[in-house]
Parts: C-alpha cells; sequence; structure tokens
C-alpha cells in the first residue's frame, strides 16, 4: 500500500513553495500518495489551520502523514515535532497547531525533529528543508525516534474550548469558511437554548444553507464539526460585519 502524506500550509501556490516541498518529498520517495488539504489557510493564521486540520484529518486511511505548515515562528525556538498516534502520523511547528486534532486521539510518541534535514545555509522555510524530509522519511519506514529526541508535551493553544457556568454557555467564533460562514467553537447545545450574538437571537439549528432568512443570522450544525452561523446564499462575514472572536452566548 503507498505512503500517503496530506499537506495543510498558508504557503499558496503563487510562489512555488508547495511545488519545493513536494519536490523534497518526492526525492527521498517517488512512490509517495500526496494529498493537497489546503494551501489556503490565512497568512500565519494557526487557529484556523487547527480548525480545519481537525476537521478533515479522520477522513484519511489509517498511518497517513500530515504535514502541517503555518509557521509564523520559523527559525525561532519553537520546536518542529512528530507526534505518533495510535492511526496517524503528524509533523508540525509546536506551536499550537494540533491542538484539537490531537486531542481525542491516543498519543504514543512526541519526537523534537533534529535529524534529517536538508543543508541549506537558510532558516526561512522549514517547510521544505525540515518537515518534508521528517515525513519522506516516515513514509520510507524510518521509526519517529529516529527523527530525533523523544519529548512529553506540545503546546495547545489557549482559551478555545467554550466556557460553561449557572446555565450559560459562552462561545466564540474561530473562523470564516470561503462563503463567510462564521465556524463557532460550539461542537454542542443543550435543549431549550437561547443563542445570543449581537442583538440577535437564535432559537432553533437549521437543516441545511437555504433554510432561515437573509436579514438575521441563522444556526446550522456544519461539516467541520461546530455549529456554524450563516445566512442563505450570501456572506454572513459582511452582512454582520463579524469578526474572529465575537462572542456568542448561549442561556439554557
Amino acid at each position: 500500500m503507498r505512503s500517503t502524506v496530506a499537506l495543510l500550509t498558508d504557503f499558496g501556490l503563487k510562489d512555488g513553495f508547495v511545488g519545493a516541498v513536494k519536490g523534497v518529498l518526492l526525492s527521498i520517495n517517488p512512490d509517495l500518495n500526496i494529498v493537497d488539504i489546503s494551501h489556503e489557510i490565512a497568512s500565519f493564521n494557526i487557529l484556523e489551520a487547527a480548525v480545519v486540520l481537525n476537521a478533515t484529518y479522520k477522513y484519511f486511511p489509517q498511518n497517513t502523514i500530515f504535514m502541517c505548515v503555518v509557521d509564523p515562528g520559523v527559525g525561532t525556538s519553537r520546536k518542529p515535532i512528530a507526534v505518533k498516534t495510535k492511526d496517524y502520523y503528524f509533523v508540525a511547528p509546536d506551536n499550537g497547531l494540533l491542538t484539537l486534532a490531537l486531542k481525542n486521539q491516543q498519543i504514543e510518541k512526541i519526537v523534537h525533529i533534529k535529524n534529517y534535514h536538508l543543508k541549506t545555509d537558510t532558516n526561512t522555510f522549514h517547510g521544505r528543508d525540515i518537515f518534508a524530509p521528517a515525513c519522506g522519511y516516515l513514509s520510507k519506514g524510518v521509526s519517529i525516534e529516529d527523527l530525533g529526541e523523544v519529548i512529553q508535551e506540545y503546546q495547545k493553544l489557549p482559551n478555545i474550548d467554550p466556557i460553561e457556568k449557572d446555565h450559560k454557555i459562552i462561545g466564540k467564533i474561530l473562523m470564516f469558511d470561503k462563503f463567510g460562514n462564521a465556524i463557532t467553537n460550539l461542537s454542542y447545545l443543550p435543549q431549550n437554548f437561547k443563542l445570543y450574538y449581537k442583538d440577535y437571537v437564535i432559537t432553533e439549528v437549521k437543516n441545511n444553507f437555504l433554510e432561515g432568512e437573509k436579514d438575521k443570522p441563522n444556526l446550522i450544525k456544519g461539516s467541520f464539526g461546530f455549529y456554524e452561523l450563516f445566512i442563505p446564499m450570501g456572506s454572513f462575514k459582511e452582512k454582520f460585519n463579524a469578526n474572529i472572536g465575537d462572542e456568542i452566548l448561549i442561556e439554557y
């Protein structure tokens, strides 16, 4: 069975960064199956990458290697890490990007990557020079321990989960998808809830994106695994001047 490496980055497709990464991967293992999850994560947006990775990784076959690079701290003291779980491998900067994906997985090993780097005179492209070689050699059967030093912890993004207290839940908007829908951090809602966003109140969950009204927020459980705020055939973000971090209050 061919090994699969799945790529998630904020590189875009203009500058050749993705091509260089794939070149390194294929130079190490020409038989690789390379899948692009996305290269259009907003620049430097670690949280968006965490949400997208969490929404997609579980649909890949066992032993897929996920190379996830949204790395504003490239070249700094943050570690490049590789993580082995029961079913997958994740290779990424240790900056919180793996927070959601690893939350409910059985972690078997975490390694600070120190070996198999490309020789280079620059410290600005760890996707090409560190993460791609690590993924390539993992796909060839190199053990994760051979990549470097075993460590016990990884960095987690703070303040992702909703806060629940006294029959209230305080959530927030985590990101916006291509259509302008607002992805919240709410994965469940109690019965008989009232959701407050700005001056609006929502009391029901819609079944599809064509239900609801265009002049007020609507709520749906989306494919990211979280509840989303939307308007039919339009951009919720633009319509309501919504922003990442906007607070959502639920009473029940």
